[in-house]
């Protein structure tokens, strides 16, 4: 699954396989427009550029997002047809791709609260559940998700930091754990090292942004 997995930038993934698939695109370069479907797991500048959407979506392209993102979504002109907007703890159905959808949100910190019912998400994708955390902390919804890959932050300030990354991966215990949200805008770009060397015999690390 992962060798047709990239990360643009910061969480910006891209899954091209049969379908082409991006979660939170940002600092697209050229204009691809070759997405089927686009999950936004929330509307802060950095997971949720409208110019990046626009670079990547195609005619009919599907946008997955959360409700308290509606009116940010309206702004982009899609069809009802196009629009799944999500609340934590669902599932739904997308372009055939069973999809559950995980609370995203800080412990303590003021960046993404609870309230705002923000997401991650589990895709279910060749045999594979894939988990794309959104920005979160180690919190009791997290501790309940069962995945084969999981792509979680480690940059710190508003995420988990490398060693709370790692910690909640080993309670976990994904065959695979690719770091995000780190060595741009927030974090360093030796976090992706840093998170790999805490994980558990038996989980490999993945690091996808160079």
């Amino acid at each position: 699954m992962l060798e047709n997995t990239t990360i643009n930038a910061h969480s910006s993934i891209r899954i091209g396989a049969d379908r082409v698939i991006y979660f939170d695109p940002f600092k697209i370069e050229d204009s691809p427009c070759d997405a089927d479907i686009i999950f936004i797991t929330h509307d802060h500048y950095d997971h949720f550029s409208p110019e990046d959407l626009q670079k990547v979506m195609k005619e009919g392209t599907k946008l997955v997002y959360p409700a308290t993102a509606g009116k940010s979504v309206a702004k982009l002109g899609l069809t009802k047809s196009q629009l799944y907007p999500v609340k934590p703890d669902e599932s739904l159905t997308v372009d055939g791709i069973p999809v559950e959808t995980v609370p995203a949100y800080n412990n303590e910190k003021p960046f993404h609260p609870k309230r705002n019912q923000w997401v991650g998400y589990i895709l279910t994708l060749d045999d594979d559940r894939i988990y794309v955390a959104g920005d979160t902390d180690l919190n009791r919804d997290v501790k309940q998700v069962d995945c084969d890959i999981a792509f979680v932050p480690v940059g710190g300030t508003y995420t988990m930091n490398t060693r709370e990354a790692a910690k909640r991966v080993n309670f976990l215990r994904p065959k695979i754990a690719v770091p995000t949200h780190y060595g741009s805008i927030v974090g360093e770009p030796e976090d992706g090292e840093d998170f790999a060397s805490r994980l558990d015999s038996g989980i490999e690390a993945k690091l996808l942004i160079k």
